[in-house]
């Protein structure tokens, strides 16, 4: 048996680790898409209203899955100047690649948000979500992304994480993890169901949270 069932199992398992955070009336984000359902049980557990972070890699126009930079919502993007400089990516590519990844982030906010605006994290304490962390160069983003935003501390929360891409992160204040195995492959040996998470489960977890008033920590939106 493996440490965790499902995401649903994860995220309750990793908000009995939160628990010390439930009074600083956390703002919950999900990275989607298989942070969500993740993020949705420590959301319960807190008491604490949910959200989705949106991040998109830039990936090098003839290495896509090279990240040169990232963009994440509010307007925020990340470059590695000495990458893109050492790969001799002109202008116009970067702004072809920036220019289709901001309308990929555009749409999955139309989907996942389905108009709600975005919850405030001005002065709040914020814990970032995700399923598990291999790289960690999302989490990178969306920590940097939600310190840029407004939140005054950032805590980094998974299931499970590399020990080398955990040690990685400095961007988050505090990092949460329930285990960190000596041997990581990927995230998915950890589970015993790790199927892709759709876009339509995503926007239904975060419109029924939507509609789930935290009874302890109250947010204007």
């Amino acid at each position: 048996m493996k440490a965790f069932t499902d995401r649903q199992d994860a995220g309750r398992q990793l908000g009995r680790l939160l628990a010390q955070y439930a009074d600083d009336r956390p703002v919950v984000l999900g990275l989607p898409r298989g942070g969500v359902p993740v993020a949705a049980e420590v959301a319960v557990a807190l008491d604490a209203p949910l959200d989705v972070i949106l991040v998109r890699k830039l990936g090098l126009p003839f290495m896509p899955e090279v990240a040169m930079g990232a963009i994440a919502e509010g307007g925020i993007r990340y470059l590695d100047d000495a990458l893109i400089a050492r790969c001799a990516v002109s202008a116009e590519q970067l702004s072809d690649v920036e220019a289709a990844e901001w309308r990929t982030l555009e749409a999955r906010e139309a989907v996942f948000r389905a108009g709600r605006p975005r919850l405030p994290l001005a002065g709040r304490t914020v814990i970032v979500v995700d399923d598990g962390i291999a790289t960690g160069s999302t989490a990178r983003v969306a920590c940097r992304a939600a310190r840029e935003l407004g939140a005054t501390r950032v805590v980094l929360a998974a299931p499970v994480g590399s020990a080398d891409a955990l040690r990685s992160i400095v961007e988050a204040d505090e990092i949460v993890c329930s285990l960190v195995p000596r041997s990581f492959r990927a995230v998915g040996q950890f589970y015993d169901c790790f199927g892709q998470t759709p876009d339509a489960e995503v926007a239904e977890i975060l419109r029924a949270a939507a509609e789930r008033t935290p009874q302890r920590h109250q947010i204007s939106r």
